[in-house]
């Protein structure tokens, strides 16, 4: 049994197609039946999509309140592009809406629109996200068929590689700040390049200094949480 009486912080695996919330109820409920108590704090450092796999710092007890510090640590994440197809939510959420010739793209145009998302930017959120709009969702906003206005924040783009051996599959590597989208890299890449792009698959490697290796699944904590001490 874990032992919160002062706080824990742990390093989860979140599996593909969960929530960051669906993470922490099962942490949560499961910590609550084994202590034998009506409620426990739990949160987490920082959101990961439903797509997107990878480190997830969960927060318990007493240390929910370092989420905020640890909400602004850089986040590195590893994963892939599909170039010449683009869709509303710019991953797999959503399916294909357009096709781009991407038959101008050589090694030297990759490289330099790589090397140009380096440094601090602006970056437009995408629509389907969880940012507030009016009060709203602007997910939510988005699957009612409206019209969503993001407004664009300050991201920076500290490290970024890029192997195209796959292609149209680009694989990427990148270190970021706090409130980058993946998705919305992927779609400027596109962009930048005349031939759009898709986020295809998504992975969160590390978050401040925690690292994924570190980490285990879901599984492999509940299990801790209900051994017997």
């Amino acid at each position: 049994m874990l032992d919160i009486t002062e706080g824990l912080t742990i390093l989860v695996d979140k599996p593909y197609k969960w929530t960051s919330f669906d993470v922490v109820n099962k942490i949560r409920w499961n910590l609550k039946r084994s202590l034998g108590v009506k409620n426990v704090k739990v949160g987490h450092a920082g959101t990961l999509d439903p797509l997107a796999t990878g480190l997830l710092v969960l927060c318990i007890g007493k240390h929910t309140k370092l989420i905020e510090g640890l909400t602004m640590d850089s986040k590195t994440y590893t994963g892939t592009f599909l170039l010449g197809k683009t869709t509303p939510s710019y991953d797999l959420e959503t399916a294909f809406d357009e096709q781009y010739d991407i038959s101008h793209i050589d090694h030297r145009q990759l490289e330099e629109v790589r090397a140009s998302f380096l440094g601090k930017q602006a970056q437009f959120p995408p629509i389907y996200s969880a940012k507030q709009i009016d009060g709203k969702r602007a997910y939510d906003i988005a699957r009612a068929g409206k019209t969503v206005e993001m407004r664009e924040v300050e991201i920076e783009i500290m490290d970024f590689s890029i192997d195209p051996t796959r292609f149209p599959e680009i694989d990427f590597q990148v270190t970021c700040s706090k409130g980058t989208y993946i998705r919305s890299l992927a779609h400027d890449f596109g962009l930048r390049l005349f031939a759009g792009a898709t986020l295809i698959a998504l992975r969160r490697t590390q978050s401040g200094n925690f690292k994924i290796e570190d980490a285990l699944s879901v599984d492999a904590w509940i299990e801790k949480i209900n051994s017997t001490p």
